[in-house]
């Protein structure tokens, strides 16, 4: 999943796709920031990640599974959702028609 996330991030960055990454720690050692930073840089991931410890935007969101793609538009409606690894091609038309939408 983060190979695709970077990828998607430097390749449609100036198109005006945002991607902010959820981190929801399955395990208590996956819960410190400090080692959410190592591990974001250690993967040279560029875009933002959250820490969502207590797993408020998970329940706000209404996930159930992870990973999960929400494929937001401009207006800040959910517009398509990908559940699992995968998906490539579907998730990749998502995006770019809401990339071509008019802001």
């Amino acid at each position: 999943m983060v190979p695709s996330l970077r990828d998607w991030h430097e390749r449609y960055g100036a198109q005006g796709l945002v991607i902010i990454a959820v981190h929801s720690p399955e395990f208590f050692w996956e819960k410190s920031p400090d080692r959410v930073r190592a591990k974001v840089a250690e993967l040279k991931i560029r875009y933002p990640v959250a820490l969502d410890n207590d797993f408020g935007i998970w329940k706000r969101y209404g996930n159930r599974y992870w990973p999960t793609q929400y494929l937001v538009d401009r207006r800040g409606r959910i517009r398509a959702t990908h559940i699992g690894e995968g998906g490539t091609i579907e998730v990749e038309a998502a995006r770019r028609t809401l990339l071509a939408e008019k802001p």
